[in-house]
C-alpha cells in the first residue's frame, strides 16, 4: 500500500474543485479556494508532483453516442498467488472494453465493468478471456438494465480525516 500523501484543509478543498471543474483556470480555481493565484498554482503543482492529480479527463455521455451494454463480471480464478493475479490483470487490461477491474473479497475474486456495443460482442470478449488460460473457473455476468445516477466525484470532504 502506497504512502499517503500529507494535506491540508486547502488541499482538499483544492481537489474538490478541481474534480468538479476540471477545466477551470487558475484564477478561477484560486478565487474558488481563497487564496491568490500564485501559491494556488504551486499547490496544484505539488499534488500533481505527488501524483495525487493523475490528469484531467472529459465526462462523455455515453448514451449520446448510441446504444450500449454495460455488464458488471464477477471472476472466480484457480489459484489465489500473487502471479496468478498479476496474469489475470494482465490479461484483462489488454481487452479496452473492460473499464474498470477490481480485486474483492468474498464470494469471487474480481468484478469486472465491461461495455460493449453488443451481447454477441461481449460474447466473444468472455469466450476469449476463457481460452487465454489466466485460471479462471467462473465468470458469471450481470447485465445493467438501467443506470439510475453515477457520480465520478470523490466525496473528499465527507471521507477524509478533519485537519
Amino acid at each position: 500500500m502506497e504512502t499517503a500523501v500529507s494535506l491540508d484543509w486547502l488541499d482538499i478543498k483544492l481537489l474538490d474543485y478541481i474534480q468538479r471543474n476540471g477545466h477551470c483556470s487558475n484564477v478561477e480555481l484560486s478565487a474558488a479556494v481563497g487564496l491568490s493565484p500564485s501559491p494556488c498554482l504551486a499547490r496544484v503543482k505539488r499534488l500533481h508532483e505527488a501524483g495525487v492529480i493523475r490528469g484531467y479527463d472529459a465526462n462523455i455521455a455515453l448514451e449520446k453516442l448510441g446504444s450500449f451494454i454495460t455488464v458488471f463480471s464477477e471472476i472466480t480464478i484457480s489459484e489465489h498467488r500473487r502471479d496468478s493475479f498479476r496474469v489475470f490483470e494482465e490479461a484483462a487490461e489488454k481487452l479496452p472494453e473492460i473499464t474498470e477491474c477490481y480485486n474483492v473479497s468474498g464470494g469471487c475474486d474480481y468484478i469486472l465493468k465491461i461495455i460493449v456495443e453488443s451481447m454477441s460482442r461481449f460474447s466473444a470478449i468472455r469466450d476469449d478471456m476463457l481460452e487465454l488460460d489466466v485460471g479462471i473457473i467462473k465468470f458469471s455476468t450481470r447485465i445493467v438494465l438501467r443506470k439510475p445516477f453515477e457520480t465520478r466525484t470523490i466525496p473528499l470532504r465527507n471521507i477524509m480525516p478533519k485537519r
